[in-house]
């Protein structure tokens, strides 16, 4: 039997262009009169290179050779069942993820090499092009805990004309997903309720990193380095926790982030389009009870050493840190005035009155509203300015839409960033 490295070189392409040509037609792309005309040749003719390469496959567009056919050849039926299930089924789907579908939805098992040749010389899939400079990547920090990255990507989620911005965590050491949701728009309060629950599940880690975001940092100018001692909401509930916060100048700096953001843009909406997820709702519970985990399971990869760097947190002091902070007088009422709102404030018995004091407003991430002063909790509110019933002000926070901080609110002891460093 003749080897491929005996065939001419002209012969080579030749037999290519034959089954490149084949391969469109089987994919249903031309009609297999437009094949014949393609290649220069009758319609009887294309009917006999057809029957050739399904009896004979690629080496039978060399010889015509008559005989059994290599054991190894892939079935006509099975290429045919290939091309159908991505043009009809997955055709937004990317190569390697088209091939995990087929290997574990259909138990088709062929190599991600040849079902990549096939798409591609049936022309559903472009060719990809080649490699740019080689570029080294920073390497990871060794445990986990020790950096976090926060980013946005606004996108067609759901391959309409809605556009969500989907926020995502994820670690350094390892690339796991710690928190992932669909919102209409990336803003402090959506930043501070993924971080807050990331440190309510795995407590407080070093350092943060993200964009220069306006939600993030203060910029004096556009282009020019941020101002670390301007802190915005965020800045300021993470400073409290002893979290460094290091700003990305570019995108190329934030490169692990980037491309997370490439592999979820390449297959959520694929995921969310054959899961039925229409709505935003639908979509955030597929990402929290199936997807994440998936997600994880697939590019998650292990740490360069044992152990964490995440310390427990301040659970029920978290629902006051994650808030937004105002500072506001008391009106001669004992009233403060506060978006529109008049806010009272009732008696307390180690002061006779309070008009004059600065006090600070906290509006929380479920929608109430607080007052502060010192240690002490003057009151809650909820989004209309009435008083909330004073169980609720002492009600220890239980996650989110829960009571925000006690009147007595517990001592830091969480560990400081340079105690930490230590690790």
């Amino acid at each position: 039997m003749r080897s491929m490295d005996s065939y001419p070189k002209a012969a080579m392409e030749r037999a290519m262009k034959v089954q490149e040509v084949i391969l469109r037609a089987m994919a249903k792309k031309i009609t297999w009169w437009q094949a014949a005309e393609i290649l220069g040749i009758s319609d009887r003719h294309m009917r006999r290179w057809r029957e050739r390469y399904e009896e004979f496959g690629f080496r039978g567009l060399f010889d015509r050779r008559r005989g059994k056919p290599s054991p190894r050849r892939v079935p006509m039926a099975v290429v045919e069942r290939v091309l159908g299930l991505y043009r009809d089924q997955y055709f937004d789907l990317n190569l390697r993820h088209f091939h995990e579908k087929l290997v574990e939805r259909h138990q088709v098992a062929l190599s991600y090499s040849w079902v990549k040749g096939v798409l591609q010389g049936a022309g559903l899939v472009a060719r990809g092009r080649k490699r740019g400079v080689h570029r080294k990547r920073r390497p990871r920090r060794p445990l986990p805990g020790m950096l976090l990255h926060i980013d946005g990507s606004r996108h067609r989620w759901f391959q309409d004309a809605r556009w969500y911005d989907l926020i995502v965590i994820l670690d350094d050491a390892t690339s796991e997903i710690y928190y992932a949701q669909l919102v209409e728009e990336e803003s402090t309060l959506t930043v501070m309720a993924g971080l807050k629950e990331v440190i309510e599940r795995k407590g407080v880690f070093c350092a943060l990193y993200s964009d220069r975001g306006s939600h993030f940092w203060l910029t004096p100018k556009a282009g020019e380095a941020v101002d670390p001692h301007r802190l915005t909401q965020v800045g300021r509930a993470l400073r409290e926790l002893g979290i460094h916060m290091i700003p990305a100048y570019s995108p190329q700096a934030r490169g692990r982030s980037e491309r997370n953001f490439a592999t979820w843009q390449g297959r959520l909406p694929q995921e969310l389009r054959l899961a039925g997820c229409a709505t935003l709702e639908q979509a955030n519970r597929f990402l929290r009870e199936d997807y994440i985990t998936e997600f994880n399971r697939r590019f998650q990869v292990a740490a360069a050493e044992r152990g964490s760097a995440f310390v427990p947190g301040p659970q029920r002091d978290l629902q006051r840190i994650f808030s937004l902070q105002f500072e506001r007088t008391v009106n001669r009422d004992n009233t403060v005035s506060f978006q529109s709102l008049s806010l009272q404030i009732e008696a307390v018995k180690w002061r006779g009155t309070l008009a004059g004091c600065r006090v600070t407003a906290h509006q929380h991430l479920d929608g109430t509203l607080s007052l502060s002063y010192g240690p002490h909790c003057l009151g809650r509110y909820d989004a209309t300015g009435a008083p909330l019933p004073a169980a609720a002000s002492t009600a220890p926070g239980r996650g989110r839409g829960t009571a925000p901080f006690p009147c007595n609110p517990i001592p830091k002891t969480y560990p400081t960033q340079a105690a930490r460093a230590q690790l």
